[in-house]
């Protein structure tokens, strides 16, 4: 009998949107997943610090504000999921460069600066995202940048189960 397996990409992606699923943020959930020779060194989501009030509850500024996306990325409470698994690898004391970062969403320019001087090699991405100066940067780097999707109906079905759920943990 034939196992079928998933994927590598497959497999990390989906790693990626299940980290995504421990956001707060109101606007959109976010998901990373920094990888080395096949082996996970650190994942991230989107959310404010440690100990700091959630989205959900604090309120959105970006919201309030009518901030579109990909614009004033000061105007948030929250990191990005690309910082939080930098971050993650730092706190820990683990070496992420020459790695690969799968995230469920383009990265926007600071997130871009950020993964282009951690010598990050690969960035894997599902959706876009509206930030013309990341793309750019991205591109004039050399890294290398690759879109991958995972179904839609399989990303519906586990951001869905994951929003719906209400485990009350932090």
């Amino acid at each position: 009998m034939e196992i079928n397996r998933p994927s590598w990409d497959q497999y990390f992606m989906r790693m990626a949107f299940l980290a995504a699923s421990r956001t707060n943020c109101t606007r959109r959930k976010v998901g990373a997943v920094i990888v080395k020779d096949k082996n996970v060194l650190a994942t991230g989501y989107n959310g404010p610090p440690s100990n700091s009030a959630h989205c959900d509850s604090a309120g959105c500024l970006r919201n309030i504000m009518d901030v579109p996306s990909g614009e004033r990325h000061e105007l948030c409470r929250g990191l990005h999921a690309e910082q939080n698994a930098i971050i993650q690898a730092a706190v820990h004391g683990v070496s992420i460069k020459d790695s690969v970062i799968y995230v469920t969403t383009h990265p926007c320019v600071v997130c871009a600066k950020m993964l282009i001087n951690a010598h990050i090699n690969e960035v894997i991405y599902a959706d876009g995202y509206p930030d013309e100066l990341s793309k750019l940067m991205l591109l004039d780097s050399d890294l290398n940048l690759r879109r991958f999707e995972l179904p839609e109906e399989e990303v519906r079905m586990m951001i869905g189960n994951f929003s719906m759920a209400e485990s009350g943990e932090d």
